[in-house]
Parts: structure tokens; C-alpha cells; sequence
């Protein structure tokens, strides 16, 4: 399993005091002092001492572009910058920044797998919706399982097999059922989005691209 890597921002007293942890880290720490963007790309997590971005705007527009995780070290339970992930309150033990960084690699992932970019539209699993700019649709289970199944196929899918793979074969699916269940779902994208291409078909079956 890959080991997380994260690069700490702060104080000599703040790095000193992590640096005596290392042993103890569930994770591999790097200290940096040189801040520049492109070197994030080697880490999976930013865990950042509120005071070393606190007066610094390049500083913080660097963090803020940057699409790693982002953990604000912090005394007190303020809100947060919304460029921030999460945040390590202060004082802490280990089993707790342990617990913050690792937790923070799960949601990411999380969010990662539940939400999938389809023809210039973001599937949200997690919440069941299909999202383009500010607006959304609500969709069943058999519909967020359809438009997977149209993602993971490049070529035009018959109805036979959609059944095979969506509906299993239950007894109460047929074709029709199929038809229906696209249909519906066409109608929703059209009258939310004005979207009359969103699955395609052809004598083959249905495609999305």
C-alpha cells in the first residue's frame, strides 16, 4: 500500500516538535521551506501551522490552487478557509494527527470513486444526482446504474445485454422495461438541461459518445 506522504509548513518550534513524532507517524513526513507550487505534486497531504500562511498572500493563493489535501494546524476552532480540507486543533496527540491525515485520504478517495465526470456532467453516486453547472437531476439506482454501464462500453449496447447487466435477468424485466427506464431518464436530462444527445442509439442499441 502506498504510504502518504505529507509536507508540513510551519514554525522551527512546530517542525521540531513534529520532527520528534516521526517515529511514530502513520505517515512520511517531509519539512520544506522553499514554497513552490509545483513541488506539491509530490505529496498526498499540505498540513499547514496556521501562523506560516496567516499574513503571507502568496502563500496563501499557492495553497489555495493547489489540489492536494489541505489540513489547517490551528488553537482554536474558528472556521476555516474553504481552500482547507480539514483541520488539527491544538494541543493534539498523535493518535489524533495520525487519525486527521489518514481520514482525510479516505474522504478524498471516497469522493474520488462516487463522483464521475460523463459528457461535460458530474455524476454524484454518493448523492444520487447528475449535476451540470448550478443544476441537478435526482436519479434511481437503475439510472446511475445504466449511465455506468454506457461509460465503461465504447461501443452501442443492446437491450439484451443491459438487461443481463442492470436487471440481471429479473423476471419482471424486459426490453420494455429497458426502453422505459431510458426514456424516463432522457426526459429528465432534456427538461433540466435542454439536452437531446445525452444517450444516443442506433440500430446497434444505445451510446452515450
Amino acid at each position: 500500500m502506498h504510504k502518504i506522504n505529507v509536507l508540513a509548513f510551519g514554525s522551527d518550534n512546530f517542525n521540531t516538535s513534529l520532527e520528534e513524532l516521526k517515529d511514530y507517524l502513520n505517515f512520511k513526513l517531509t519539512f520544506l521551506n522553499n514554497l513552490k507550487n509545483e513541488l506539491f505534486e509530490n505529496y498526498d497531504v499540505l498540513l499547514i501551522h496556521e501562523d506560516y500562511s496567516k499574513n503571507n498572500l502568496l502563500k496563501k493563493e499557492l495553497f489555495n490552487q493547489s489540489n492536494k489535501i489541505k489540513i489547517l494546524v490551528s488553537y482554536s476552532n474558528n472556521s476555516i478557509p474553504s481552500f482547507f480540507n480539514d483541520r488539527l486543533c491544538l494541543p493534539t496527540s498523535i493518535k489524533d494527527l495520525n487519525a486527521v491525515v489518514e481520514n482525510s485520504i479516505a474522504r478524498k478517495s471516497f469522493s474520488k470513486n462516487s463522483s464521475i465526470e460523463i459528457k461535460g456532467y458530474i455524476l454524484d453516486k454518493n448523492e444520487k444526482k447528475l449535476i451540470k453547472d448550478e443544476n441537478h437531476i435526482l436519479l434511481t439506482e437503475k439510472e446511475i446504474q445504466l449511465l455506468e454501464l454506457f461509460l465503461n462500453n465504447t461501443k452501442s449496447i443492446g437491450k439484451s445485454k443491459i438487461l443481463r447487466e442492470v436487471w440481471k435477468y429479473a423476471e419482471e424485466a424486459d426490453t420494455h422495461t429497458v426502453e422505459t427506464h431510458i426514456y424516463r431518464l432522457r426526459k429528465k436530462i432534456k427538461s433540466k438541461f435542454s439536452d437531446e444527445n445525452f444517450i444516443l442509439n442506433n440500430k446497434d442499441g444505445y451510446i452515450l459518445w
